[in-house]
């Protein structure tokens, strides 16, 4: 079974995908906020057998939730309406300025940054939840 990530903004939501046995993480793609996105990350639920879905959840540093955080949350209701397998949220902070990092140390032309930052926040999101979850045994840390 495979988890898969997503970072959700105002115009494209960033996919990633982990391995079967849930240790690696790989970009998957970006799609457009167009309206058919949802029927996009259905389809790839079903066709690439994934288990689980992580949706990032941009908290802000002192720990609330604005009204970028209340965007995600209607995204997410959306998204359990449409799919049977579990989705939770994960705590994003800081994922897409240490993507944004990651790209320009690699030095990717800005042009090309914009069309796979999103992919790249997704892979952090959940490389970050699946070593928590390998960390505790299975359990994340809310589950305590």
């Amino acid at each position: 079974m495979r988890v898969m990530a997503l970072d959700v903004g105002e115009k494209t939501v960033g996919v990633a995908l982990s391995d079967e046995l849930q240790i690696t993480a790989s970009p998957r793609e970006t799609l457009r906020r167009d309206g058919a996105e949802l029927d996009t990350l259905q389809r790839i639920v079903t066709d690439d057998a994934v288990g689980e879905i992580v949706v990032g959840l941009p908290i802000s540093l002192n720990g609330t939730l604005g009204p970028s955080a209340e965007k995600v949350l209607e995204f997410v209701a959306q998204l359990r309406a449409r799919v049977t397998i579990p989705v939770v949220t994960w705590d994003e902070r800081l994922t897409t300025a240490e993507a944004e990092k990651m790209l320009i140390a690699a030095d990717t032309r800005r042009s090309k940054r914009r069309k796979v930052i999103d992919q790249i926040a997704a892979t952090l999101i959940l490389q970050n939840f699946l070593r928590n979850r390998s960390l505790r045994g299975g359990r994340l840390a809310d589950e305590d």
